[in-house]
């Protein structure tokens, strides 16, 4: 059986119970309507403008789009982004 990195921390992350978001650092977002972002386990904001906010994660970037965006708070794994939200891409 050859399983690659990402393959492998999956297995055990399932096989322990342990949640995948726990377990590999995976993002969380969790959007309120078309107003209220919750981004969870991010490392970074490579772009942010009011209509462009680009996060850092450990599985690749996150893009959101929309106009007058704002990041409302931020610590270290969690940010609240407010905004009129209109796209969510991943970039791996």
């Amino acid at each position: 059986m050859d399983m690659n990195r990402q393959e492998w921390k999956e297995k055990a992350a399932e096989m322990s119970g342990v949640p995948k978001d726990v377990a590999m650092g995976l993002p969380i977002l969790t959007i309120t309507g078309t107003d209220e972002l919750c981004v969870e386990n991010y490392r970074g904001i490579t772009e942010y403008t009011d209509q462009i906010i680009r996060l850092q994660t450990r599985c690749g970037q996150i893009k959101i789009g929309g106009r007058k965006l704002e990041v409302i708070y931020y610590t270290n794994d969690e940010m609240m982004i407010h905004g009129h939200i209109r796209t969510i891409e991943y970039q791996t």
